[in-house]
């Protein structure tokens, strides 16, 4: 079983289940679910921020693991559906993911010295 098609599967049918289809969105559609995944991923991100006892003033706090990994997993959900939004599937992400890992590796053995975003160009479905 490939996991990364399994979620994205899973996904699809969670969407499909409250009513977004990522098939079926036209430009401005897809422009309106980017910002409201964007929103959603960034609220899960503090959610995962706020399981870490990042406020040194407060001596109340405590490290909630599996808070964490709960909110790692819904990031996980908002990102799916982004990259269907986008028109990617689980092939699509898992080879451009590899190809931007290589690229990343690169970056360091050459020591990453400036920043260049025009490698970025050459990394395309």
């Amino acid at each position: 079983m490939d996991m990364l098609q399994d979620l994205f599967d899973k996904q699809m049918a969670l969407n499909h289940r409250i009513g977004v289809n990522p098939e079926e969105m036209n430009e401005e559609e897809q422009t309106q679910w980017v910002l409201n995944y964007c929103r959603a991923s960034s609220q899960e991100l503090a959610e995962l921020v706020d399981s870490v006892p990042w406020k040194w003033w407060a001596k109340y706090q405590e490290f909630d693991l599996q808070n964490a990994r709960v909110e790692v997993v819904d990031l996980f959900h908002f990102l799916i559906s982004l990259a269907q939004v986008l028109g990617m599937d689980a092939e699509d992400v898992h080879r451009l993911y590899n190809e931007k890992n290589k690229l990343n590796f690169k970056r360091q053995d050459d020591g990453y010295a400036t920043k260049d975003e025009n490698d970025n160009r050459g990394l395309e479905l």
